[in-house]
């Protein structure tokens, strides 16, 4: 059973007092391991921590829902900043701004908010921001105390807010009204949402997903929400699933860490994790900001050998391609990386080499005639359309790098290799067009767009 991590749910809720074992059952028979139980009061935070007690894989948050701002006083911070210490309180929240309700003074909800920001910097939790038709007002908030760690719950703004929430550091959590019909916004926002950042949960008892509708909702249907995130995402719901339990583990530090995988599925491909080093320094590659890549861990501690690599392949005439790539270049190991590609080849598996450009500059000779016949594809990271895009973007450590990346190229494609120039496109920094061009038009390779921190 694939596993699952359900980021936001209120089994402490008194919905569920008639069954809530059996809930739980079900839950695991769904394959979730882990729940967040989130606090909206006083009560509902001990009732929190006491499902964490009681289960190993569930979690607890403690906070004062934004509904409840009305009931806000220095005291009843006081005792959640007492609960917070429970070594099971993995966050602070929920807390936010509920316009939509309005059942408290928007004052008061403020005044609230800008409490639970603090008490979570004082403990070193992240906390859980609920915010509906307030999401102005609450991104403000946020940004003038300096909150940089947390989840935006229940998402309900645009591709735009999430973008804003983003960019202050916060994870994105999407529930079960993605799978409503009319909700598209929601559905573009969650496809941009990086997947190093994205969270799924239920809010059970509340907003059961389309299927359920007009049923209470449950963590079982977690599922439901997964399969719908991976069909807008266009990854698998293995993919989808293993994401919301890595990032679960980052976000609330519930994780174990670990050594990086040196093979890791996303799709139906196998990308092989060659090297930790990279002679480039691009500010935009997924290492500088995340260990993980699809919910896998990618950060390596020593590079493999050849022989581990073929030991995590397996069968790779079961995968669709086998990519040698990671989160360095590969072709710094280009001894490793023929080896296990003629291994591959002769054991009816296809190959794909994901590469800067720069193997035949690293290795002081043309390696194209080398990879002609074990790649069945290269994938060049060609990124700019001129040297000095190229310098600043990707701060290379040779001499003459882009200069490379287009030889290369050249050379890979009078070889017979099919090859196909890609970029990154970072919002006023390249130009897709002109990189467009250079590609089709100037090297007569194929051309494909990546998204902006969307990888894999």
């Amino acid at each position: 059973m694939t596993a699952l991590a359900d980021s936001h749910c209120h089994l402490n809720d008194p919905a569920f007092t008639a069954d809530r074992e059996a809930v739980i059952a079900r839950a695991r028979e769904a394959g979730l391991a882990r729940v967040l139980n989130v606090g909206y009061d006083v009560e509902t935070s001990r009732g929190a921590i006491a499902l964490a007690e009681a289960h190993d894989w569930m979690y607890a948050s403690v906070g004062l829902h934004p509904n409840k701002a009305g009931e806000y006083t220095d005291d009843l911070m006081e005792q959640l900043r007492e609960l917070a210490a429970h070594p099971r309180v993995v966050a602070i929240g929920e807390t936010g701004l509920d316009y939509y309700r309005d059942r408290a003074p928007r004052d008061m909800q403020a005044r609230a908010l800008r409490a639970h920001l603090r008490l979570a910097k004082e403990v070193g939790k992240p906390v859980i921001i609920h915010c509906r038709d307030a999401m102005e007002d609450c991104l403000a908030i946020l940004k003038e105390e300096g909150a940089d760690r947390g989840v935006m719950h229940c998402f309900g703004g645009t591709a735009d807010d999430a973008r804003a929430a983003l960019a202050l550091g916060f994870y994105i959590s999407f529930a079960g009204n993605i799978t409503f019909p009319k909700a598209g916004v929601l559905r573009d926002a969650l496809a941009v949402t990086p997947g190093h950042r994205l969270l799924l949960e239920t809010d059970a008892p509340y907003l059961a997903p389309q299927k359920a509708r007009g049923k209470q909702n449950e963590p079982m249907y977690l599922r439901q929400i997964a399969e719908a995130a991976a069909a807008v995402r266009k990854v698998t719901f293995a993919d989808i699933a293993r994401v919301s339990v890595a990032n679960f583990d980052t976000v609330f530090g519930t994780g174990a860490g670990g050594e990086g995988e040196v093979a890791y599925q996303i799709r139906n491909a196998l990308y092989l994790n060659v090297t930790k080093e990279c002679d480039n320094e691009c500010g935009f590659c997924a290492r500088f900001y995340s260990d993980t890549v699809q919910g896998h861990n990618l950060r390596l501690v020593r590079d493999p050998t050849a022989a581990e690599m073929i030991a995590a392949i397996g069968d790779p005439a079961r995968y669709d391609e086998i990519v040698f790539c990671g989160y360095g270049e590969p072709t710094l190991r280009l001894d490793r990386v023929l080896e296990v590609a003629r291994w591959v080849k002769g054991h009816g598996g296809k190959t794909r080499l994901n590469t800067n450009g720069h193997g035949s500059r690293i290795a002081g000779r043309d390696i194209t005639p080398d990879l002609a016949g074990l790649m069945d594809h290269v994938s060049v990271s060609l990124n700019a359309p001129d040297a000095a895009t190229y310098d600043r973007l990707c701060q290379p450590t040779i001499i003459g790098a882009f200069d490379a990346v287009v030889s290369f190229i050249r050379a890979a494609k009078s070889r017979g290799l099919a090859v196909t120039a890609t970029v990154v496109a970072i919002p006023g920094e390249v130009d897709v067009a002109a990189c467009r061009r250079l590609a089709e038009d100037e090297l007569g390779v194929a051309f494909r767009v990546r998204g902006h921190h969307l990888v894999g």
